[in-house]
């Protein structure tokens, strides 16, 4: 199986990836600025999620698939792109809420809010469609299992959960840090008219980034 060593490894390579920040990060924040910490925590276990479900696509095979298909490549590509992209669309497109509204609706549009289960839920295929994080499973994961020992599946999935559960940790981490930002923003009237423009802009940005990556 993995020794102490290469797993040790494994998490200081992992940690330092976590500190490049891609989409996932950007969602993480965005969710926890829009809609506070438990939305944002809920984001990043739907994105640990993700990374699990592609763990498992590499273990059996997925990734190959991915890696060496260019019509697989771009079939999951458009996916994820369409799919950040309907959510900013919703976002610039949502009404604020009526001025007979509560103090806290009237600082954040009642229909920008998103409650922690249904971030969880759409975090999950945002991660899940991205085909750079399926390919980096692929080119980075079977470095650290090896065929000669026993139960290279396990080996994967080990590797996985370590993954998963780091990123679950981090993403907690950052929402902490993010939040009292969050808080401060919402006593900005003018940003709070734009937000959902903002917000909206922000994951169209991020769609439109993972439609244009190359395999």
């Amino acid at each position: 199986m993995i020794t102490p060593t290469e797993l040790f490894t494994f998490m200081a390579v992992v940690l330092g990836m976590f500190l490049v920040p891609g989409p996932a990060v950007l969602l993480v924040i965005t969710r926890t600025a829009q809609s506070g910490r438990r939305t944002g925590i809920a984001t990043g276990l739907g994105i640990a999620t993700g990374d699990l479900i592609h763990t498992l696509a590499a273990a059996i095979g997925l990734s190959a698939l991915l890696a060496t298909s260019a019509l697989a490549f771009t079939v999951v590509k458009l996916a994820g792109a369409a799919y950040l992209l309907y959510l900013g669309v919703r976002a610039i497109m949502a009404k604020p809420a009526p001025e007979e509204a509560s103090a806290t609706q009237r600082l954040v549009p009642s229909m920008q809010l998103v409650s922690p289960l249904r971030a969880y839920w759409q975090a999950v295929p945002a991660e899940l469609l991205n085909p750079k994080t399926a390919l980096f499973f692929l080119a980075f994961l079977p470095q650290f299992v090896h065929a000669d020992r026993s139960a290279p599946f396990a080996q994967f999935v080990i590797l996985g959960l370590v993954f998963a559960a780091m990123s679950a940790v981090y993403s907690t981490l950052l929402v902490f840090a993010v939040g009292p930002l969050g808080q401060v923003l919402k006593r900005l009237t003018w940003l709070v008219k734009w937000q959902g423009k903002i917000i909206g802009s922000i994951f169209i940005c991020l769609g439109l980034k993972v439609a244009m990556q190359k395999q």
